[in-house]
C-alpha cells in the first residue's frame, strides 16, 4: 500500500438502479474496472447544464403565434372573412419563430 499512487479513498453510496446504470455505461464502452471508469468520468466526465434564454423566447413566441392562430381561425368562423393585415401579422410571427429555432439549434450545436 506504501507504493500506492492514489492514497486517498472516495466512497459513496448508490442503489441498485443506478447501479445497474454505471454498469451499463460501462459495458458500452467496454470497460470492466469500475474504478477506473468512476475516477474517469468525475475527472473528465461532461455536466451540461443548458441555460437557453433564446429558447424561453421561441416558446413565449410559440404561445403568442398559436394564440394568435386561434384567434384568426374564431373570426374565419364566425365572419367567414380574414384581413391580409391578419395574415400578414401571423406570417411575421412564423419568421420570428423560424429565426428562434435556427439561433436555438445554432446555441445547441456549439455545446461540447
Amino acid at each position: 500500500m506504501a507504493n500506492r499512487k492514489r492514497d486517498i479513498m472516495i466512497r459513496f453510496r448508490v442503489n441498485e438502479q443506478e447501479q445497474q446504470a454505471i454498469k451499463d455505461k460501462m459495458a458500452m464502452l467496454s470497460t470492466s474496472n469500475m474504478e477506473a471508469y468512476l475516477r474517469k468520468m468525475a475527472l473528465d466526465g461532461y455536466i451540461i447544464k443548458l441555460d437557453l434564454p433564446e429558447l424561453q423566447a421561441l416558446v413565449s413566441l410559440l404561445r403568442r403565434s398559436s394564440n394568435n392562430l386561434n384567434q384568426l381561425t374564431r373570426r374565419v368562423h364566425e365572419t367567414g372573412h380574414f384581413y391580409d393585415a391578419d395574415l400578414e401579422e401571423l406570417r411575421q410571427d412564423f419568421d420570428r419563430l423560424w429565426e428562434g429555432t435556427r439561433q436555438v439549434l445554432h446555441a445547441l450545436s456549439a455545446v461540447r
